[in-house]
């Protein structure tokens, strides 16, 4: 698994946000700076589990995702938020970590 990004909810707008419509939450491109930080803030509809919304996470690309979810505390069963792209949350030691596997 490789470092990916680090996601930080902010109840603050932020510069050149993207809105994820299917889960009501806005995003930076986690790309645009140095060290991968991604500013991540939450819409009161979305859905997604309390950890994720409040605490920030840490990322890694993974090359199987299934094999990386094995034995762990699922927070969101795996699901395509966009092309080409497989993403699961996991619950590790109280924090949320995200994987990510791209489709190739």
């Amino acid at each position: 698994m490789k470092y990916h990004h680090l996601g930080i909810p902010t109840n603050k707008p932020q510069p050149e946000e993207t809105y994820l419509e299917k889960y009501k939450i806005f995003c930076t491109d986690h790309e645009k700076n140095p060290f991968g930080i991604q500013w991540m803030r939450y819409e009161p509809e979305c859905s997604l589990p309390d950890l994720v919304k409040h605490m920030p996470h840490v990322a890694f690309e993974v090359e199987d995702l299934q094999q990386a979810l094995a034995g762990q505390k699922i927070l969101i069963e795996p699901n395509s938020p966009s092309e080409g792209i497989l993403v699961a949350f996991i619950e590790c030691d109280g924090a949320p970590v995200e994987f990510l596997q791209f489709l190739r």
